[in-house]
This record gives C-alpha cells, structure tokens and sequence, in this order.
C-alpha cells in the first residue's frame, strides 16, 4: 500500500496527473491523501477553534468530489482518498502530518501551479523539499475528455458515500 500526497487547491484540474499515478503503480493498492497547507493564525481564537472548523471544506468543489469519485470507480486499486487541511507552515508540523499519514511520497503534478485559497495559504514546495520525502512526477492529463467518457461508463456517487474526510 502505497501512500501519497498531493498538494492541491481543490480544483478538479489538480487530480489531472492521477491517471498516470494509477498507470506507475499498477497492482499497488493506493492512499490518496490531498493537502492545502495554511499558515497559523497569529488570533488565539482562531487557534482554539481549529478543530471545529469546516470553512475550508467549502473551498472543495463538487466537480472536485466528482472526479475523484469518478478516478476511484475506473481505478479500483484506489482505496482511500482524503481530503486535508495542514495548519501550520513549519517543517516540524509538515514533518508530523507526514509521520501521522503514513506519507511515502510526495506527487509533483507537473503544469499545476500553486493557487492559494485563502490569505493564510502556503506553497508546500519548499516543506517537500526540506523533508527528505520521495518525489513522483506526473505529466498533467486532460480530466474534461476523461470526464466525457467516464460519463457513459461509470455512474458518479455522491461524495459523502466515497470520500473520507478529516
């Protein structure tokens, strides 16, 4: 089983690359864990308050949930996505969530750009890179011609049923 992160802005044009993630691990069981990364607040009530909220869970697009959906019907070696929220922008925290997660690698998707979502949004480029974690680069895919023929294919699942959140 293989675990692997992806850094993302929840914008179905981040999970391109995971087609050819699928094609370079056929026969692996794999764990999709997508994380956007924040800065923590310096507001102690923003602080105290971290694990009730659901804002950021909004930023997750339906067509985000979709695809992802419809990635885990065409690819059943796809056991668990999960969809995360870092808080915190220091090496020691990336470090825990990568320890906590099991991570064993790190997903570069290749022609996606870093997008912050918020004003507290960090690039986790330079946290990859300071963590020592293996690298896998993936070419971007075209999701809307996969999405055209998925549709025939496959039926979508309301993402409450398919999706772990955390």
């Amino acid at each position: 089983m293989k675990n692997i992160l992806i850094p993302t802005d929840y914008q179905a044009a981040s999970i391109d690359c995971i087609h050819a993630v699928c094609r370079k691990f056929k026969g692996e069981e794999l764990n999709l864990i997508f994380v956007h990364v924040f800065k923590l607040s310096d507001s102690f009530s923003d602080v105290i308050t971290l694990s009730r909220r659901s804002r950021e869970y909004e930023k997750v697009g339906d067509d985000f949930y979709r695809y992802c959906n419809v990635l885990r019907a065409q690819y059943p070696q796809i056991q668990n996505v999960k969809i995360e929220f870092l808080y915190g922008s220091t090496l020691g925290m990336f470090k825990n969530f990568i320890e906590a997660n099991e991570v064993d690698m790190v997903l570069d998707n290749e022609g996606y750009q870093f997008n912050p979502i918020h004003a507290y949004s960090v690039d986790p480029a330079l946290l990859i890179q300071r963590a020592g974690l293996p690298v896998i680069k993936a070419p971007k895919g075209n999701y809307a011609s996969m999405m055209q023929q998925q549709k025939v294919a496959a039926p979508v699942y309301q993402h409450e049923e398919m999706l772990t959140e955390v």
